[in-house]
């Protein structure tokens, strides 16, 4: 009888095939949003799929929402864990990918409101309305509070409630958290780090230039540079070794959340309706496009980017829409079909979530 005899390192190589299309399989080929709807008695992510604009899961974070003029209440790390804040019940939400769904993962609790969420220095970080805390990481798995410090403004008074607008991580040794306090400047708390998790060592507050509103949304450069939106003053400030070293007209009204794609910062201008596309060098901020897209609902809000899409959520007549954008090398963007009307009137915080690389494993 014939048989079929399959070499040797043959063999090996169909195994590692199929080994890596199974791989493959359990991370997902479709790139994600996650849109927060916010509610204040029962919160939820809604999940879309950013090819076809199909809403493919509603899950619920398991508490309450009610978050308002925040930037990044939901963040996502490698495209593998989503974080999300619940306002209302002093509680994160964490969900895991598993090809192209999300599951409930665990909730941990924060030792103020949550407002803002961000990953870096194998943490997660969460800015609340008057402490930021660090929690480790574990292979992308959140395992337990290591610091918490509270917020200070510049001059030492505690921050209002309604203050702090975004975290964001600068480098090994610290975070930054805008905190905005109209008719005063504001502030950009500099929160020191060790080992990666907070101190509890009093921040170093610094006051937004004379002459501006309204610290709100920044971007961090691989250099330690941040490009900070000063809201309502429509300006925009590089944030350098622990000063704001330039300050720029924006050109467009009311610039507040930020998304860094390279070395392009794309801003959403909220009273113009627009998105800005913004350069920072070691000492300059530069427009490069005032209007690189008009926003086709209402006012804008919170925006994310990854692997050539952009998202971002307007407010208007009641409602919240999702808006979804294809971006390419030179940062130009073109809208992807029309605005999703998301049905609820205040979702907050999105995060596009490409297919994981296995190299992040």
């Amino acid at each position: 009888m014939f048989r079929s005899v399959i070499p040797r390192n043959t063999a090996a190589l169909l195994i590692l095939a199929a080994s890596m299309a199974s791989v493959h399989a359990d991370q997902g080929g479709t790139t994600l949003t996650v849109v927060m709807t916010n509610d204040p008695q029962a919160n939820q992510i809604e999940v879309y799929d950013t090819r076809t604009q199909a809403l493919l899961q509603t899950l619920s974070t398991h508490g309450k929402g009610g978050v308002g003029g925040n930037a990044r209440g939901v963040r996502q790390l490698n495209g593998k864990l989503v974080a999300v804040v619940n306002y209302g019940s002093n509680s994160v939400a964490l969900f895991k990918r598993h090809a192209d769904r999300l599951s409930f993962d665990r909730m941990v609790t924060t030792t103020s409101a949550p407002v803002s969420i961000d990953f870096g220095n194998d943490h997660m970080y969460v800015a609340g309305s008057a402490t930021i805390d660090s929690f480790e990481l574990h292979h992308d798995n959140v395992v337990w509070r290591d610091g918490s410090a509270a917020l200070e403004l510049a001059g030492g008074a505690t921050p209002p409630i309604g203050s702090t607008a975004q975290v964001g991580v600068l480098d090994k040794q610290s975070l930054l958290v805008t905190l905005k306090t109209d008719p005063l400047p504001g502030t950009v708390d500099i929160v020191p780090l060790r080992n990666g998790a907070v101190t509890g060592a009093a921040p170093d507050a610094v006051s937004a230039p004379a002459g501006t509103l309204t610290p709100f949304g920044f971007s961090v450069y691989p250099d330690g540079t941040a490009l900070i939106t000063l809201a309502h003053s429509s300006q925009n400030g590089l944030f350098r070794d622990g000063a704001f070293t330039a300050v720029t007209a924006a050109g467009q009204s009311a610039p507040c959340w930020t998304t860094r794609v390279g070395k392009y910062v794309f801003t959403v201008n909220t009273a113009s309706k627009t998105i800005s596309r913004l350069i920072g060098t070691g000492s300059n901020v530069f427009v490069d496009t005032s209007v690189a897209a008009q926003v086709p609902g209402g006012a804008p809000t919170d925006i994310d980017a990854d692997k050539g899409v952009l998202g971002v959520i307007d407010h208007g007549a009641g409602q919240s829409h999702l808006s979804l954008l294809t971006y390419n090398a030179f940062g130009e963007l073109s809208l992807s079909g029309a605005a999703i009307n998301l049905g609820v009137p205040n979702a907050n915080g999105i995060a596009i979530l490409a297919p994981s690389d296995p190299d992040d494993d």
